[in-house]
Order: C-alpha cells, then structure tokens, then sequence
C-alpha cells in the first residue's frame, strides 16, 4: 500500500453518573455502536476508547457520522424523532444507555457546545453562565455564584472581555465570544467532558485562534472532543484523532482509523486515512 506522507507537523500550542473513578478522569468506551435516522443507519459498529483529559478530534469527510456520534455521546441523538441507538456508550462504570440513567444528568456530566453560538438571547452574560447549574436545582449563595461566573468564564477565557458588563445581553457579545460564552455556559456545569461539534466553523480567523487556544487550555481539567474538517485544526489542538469515512452515498459511516494525532496524518496505517488527510478524498 502506498501512503501519503506528510511532513512533521508540530502543534501550537434514576442513576447518576458516579464522580471520575481516577485523578485522571473516567475514560469514554464505545462499543458495538450504531446509531440510526429511522431506517437509515447513519454510522455502523464503531469501537473506541477516549482517553481522559485530552483532546480527540473526529475527522472525516461530510455524511460520515462524525456529528452523529457526537451527539450519542451525550444522548442527544435520541432527541430526532425516529433515532435511535444499538451498542454501549460508558463513561468510567456507567453505561450511559441505561434506562435507569438520568439523561439530564449525562448532558450536565457531558456539556455540548454546537457549529453557532447559541446564548440564550433573553438572558444577560451572567445569568447565561448559571443558566445550567440553576436548571440542576443548585443552590447558590451571592458569593459561590459570582466565584462561579468568574471562574467558568476565566475557563472559556471571557473574563476580562465580558467582567465589566456582565448584566448585558450574552447575544450582544461577538460571534466568537458569544461561542466562548456558551463553552463557560458548559464548563459551570462541572461537566467531566466536552463535545464540540465544528466550534469554531462560523469564526473569524482571530476568533478561531482564540477558541483553539482555549481547547488545549481546557484539555487541562476536562475530556474534549471536537468534530472538525479543518485538518490544521485537528493538527493544532488534538493529541488523538479519529477518522471516519463512508463506502458510498446512503452507505453508513465507520471508524476508518484511531490514533495519535502525528500518526494518523505522518504515517496512517489505512490507505483511506492516507488519502483523505493528502487531500486526495474522492
């Protein structure tokens, strides 16, 4: 098999779910997992294990389930009407597919932020941040709340920008600080992992280097996954990257390859890996 390789690359740099069963973090087990639209099955039989406290990047060309699983990961996917799921999604010891889990719990536990920022336009920046923890029935004294806003939004990196107007209308911020809002939105949750879908997509090139800096930053305290199909990005940002394709139009997606990053776009091991990451897909 010939391979496309790539020169050396470096990076810039009901049940509740039970508390990490490691300093490190529980890790995802994904195992035997389809998910589907009705009748379609949209990504097939995937087998993988994310690691905790890193980023992972999913990568691979549009249609190929990469959104999908995402979604499953925090049970979103069940939300469109006619989906469903077959296969297991565990964090630590939890199957998260149990029906006796809470599934407001798994999204408080595994925070999603989407391709567009999406603040809640009635609310202020303040109250955006504790929207999530509110909605968990925490309660908070003055103090707590105000350390809260602060630290969340000192995590999405917001704080300096925003801490002078935090009464104002979080849909009144930038595009790219508004998509740092909704990420400080996530983080209040205390949430042990991240999912986001395309962040930085809709951004500017100045926001997008703010967003990414800001995802190895969080990497530190969390579990981040990203769907992105900018390969410098993945590049950039991930230390594990996935790469998923499909046979054919109306054919399921699948995991083509998983690794380190470095390894899967300087010496892939799939002929497929090594053609999409060349920029020769198709």
């Amino acid at each position: 098999m010939t391979q496309t390789i790539l020169p050396t690359i470096h990076r810039e740099t009901t049940t509740p779910i039970p508390a990490p069963i490691s300093s490190d973090g529980p890790k995802i087990a994904i195992t035997n997992f389809s998910a589907y639209y009705g009748s379609f099955l949209a990504i097939s039989n995937v087998n993988v294990t994310i690691e905790p406290k890193q980023v992972t990047a999913f990568i691979g060309p549009s249609g190929c389930g990469k959104t999908t699983l995402l979604r499953s990961i925090n049970r979103l996917h069940e939300v469109t009407p006619g989906a469903r799921t077959e296969g297991s999604v565990r964090l630590g010891a939890t199957d998260l597919y149990d029906p006796r889990v809470d599934v407001a719990a798994v999204r408080a536990r595994i925070g999603m932020v989407f391709q567009r920022p999406n603040p809640f336009p009635t609310m202020s920046i303040r109250d955006n941040v504790l929207a999530g923890p509110r909605l968990q029935g925490r309660r908070l004294s003055r103090s707590e709340a105000d350390d809260l806003v602060e630290s969340s939004l000192r995590a999405a990196g917001l704080w300096e920008d925003a801490k002078d107007r935090l009464r104002a209308a979080g849909a009144g911020l930038s595009g790219g600080q508004q998509q740092r809002l909704c990420i400080a939105r996530a983080v209040a949750n205390s949430p042990d992992v991240i999912l986001m879908d395309e962040p930085c997509s809709s951004l500017d090139p100045i926001s997008t280097a703010t967003i990414e800096a800001m995802i190895v930053d969080l990497a530190r305290n969390y579990t981040v996954i990203i769907v992105t199909h900018n390969m410098q990005q993945a590049l950039r940002v991930s230390r594990r990257t996935a790469f998923f394709s499909t046979d054919g139009a109306s054919r399921p997606g699948r995991l083509v390859e998983y690794g380190d990053t470095m390894q899967v776009f300087n010496a892939p091991r799939e002929e497929a890996t090594a053609r999409y990451v060349g920029g020769h897909f198709g």
